[in-house]
């Protein structure tokens, strides 16, 4: 392990006099890293290609990697960590399988099976310790929408509650798990992209929902928008753009103050794709991306790059300050900010 920081540099304007650290914690694994779930500012869980699974009981300073056996050829795109004990995993593609451990990963329940061939989980939220959902791509035009009232344990099909057909090419993204937003009482948002891009909301944990226009790229296949973060229940934030032209920086990122209904562009965008986004405070957030990392100290609406660094996914700690960010090889970074 490397423990070394790599300094990145100050912003040229004085109204942004902070440092921005990257300090990797571990690297190396076989596995390219997208689900993760900070819990505190010691614990922490990540998931990613190959099976792999990993946890931090010390801030990030050493990595416990596991397994579960029987699905080591799967790809969690998303995990959900509750403790140092319990954690739910979800993998992207056919067949899909949700899991759950309570013992710090040693095992594992399947908790969900689907071997439907046009099953694709993309991303997962809870709202507290018992109530959470899962959606994925279409099949026969409607959102897949699994939903559990008893900490993931079960899941039950709620896809009807939807009753809004997606359109041919619309779909969403498991970049990071992170393209579903669950919020207070259940709030929750969807984003979508592909040949369109929308914004579904629901305000009583899925049972209804309605469908916002998010005006962010899309129109191909690898456009629109790849990962979601509100700050509270109107303010919220979407990042993504072009995967496949992760340098270009064209509306890729916007800013919704009336819970999605509608968007707007920053000032100053991101610097290129971008698929995962988190609030530090209000007024400070972070995203990332294959092409780098940028954070914004105004509540988004200007944005400069702080690293070049390959990331899929960021997260802040629930309960603390511990930023993490991981990406492809099992690397982990800790963001540290200074004055």
């Amino acid at each position: 392990m490397r423990v070394f920081l790599i300094a990145f540099l100050f912003f040229p304007l004085l109204c942004l006099a902070q440092s921005y650290n990257l300090k990797p914690v571990t690297t190396g694994e076989n596995t390219s890293i997208r689900g993760m779930s900070v819990v505190s500012d010691q614990v922490a869980w990540v998931s990613g290609s190959n099976g792999s699974i990993g946890r931090t009981l010390d801030g990030g300073m050493t990595w416990i990697w596991t397994k579960p056996a029987g699905y080591e050829k799967l790809d969690f795109r998303d995990i959900e960590a509750f403790d140092e004990n319990k954690a739910v995993i979800v993998n992207a593609g056919s067949p899909a399988f949700i899991l759950l451990t309570s013992d710090g990963g040693k095992n594992w329940r399947e908790c969900y099976k689907n071997l439907d061939s046009a099953i694709f989980l993309d991303g997962m939220g809870f709202w507290d310790a018992q109530n959470g959902m899962i959606f994925g791509d279409p099949i026969h035009n409607k959102m897949q929408l699994l939903k559990t009232r008893d900490g993931g344990m079960n899941w039950q099909d709620v896809s009807e509650n939807l009753k809004t057909d997606m359109q041919l090419g619309e779909a969403g993204f498991a970049a990071s798990g992170t393209t579903i937003k669950t919020y207070g009482k259940g709030l929750a948002w969807v984003a979508t992209g592909g040949s369109v891009s929308n914004i579904y909301f629901s305000d009583n944990y899925g049972y209804s929902w309605k469908v916002y226009k998010c005006p962010i790229i899309q129109g191909e296949s690898s456009t629109g928008p790849f990962s979601m973060a509100f700050f509270d229940a109107k303010n919220g934030v979407v990042v993504g753009g072009n995967y496949l032209k992760d340098t270009e920086h064209t509306n890729n990122v916007l800013l919704t103050g009336d819970g999605g209904k509608t968007w707007k562009k920053p000032a100053r965008p991101v610097a290129g794709y971008r698929s995962g986004v988190t609030y530090i405070n209000k007024k400070v957030l972070l995203a990332t991306g294959s092409s780098g990392t940028d954070v914004s100290n105004d509540g988004g609406m200007n944005w400069h790059n702080i690293s070049g660094l390959s990331f899929n996914v960021i997260q802040k700690s629930k309960a603390g300050n511990l930023i993490l960010l991981a990406g492809n090889k099992g690397e982990i970074y800790q963001l540290l900010i200074g004055r």
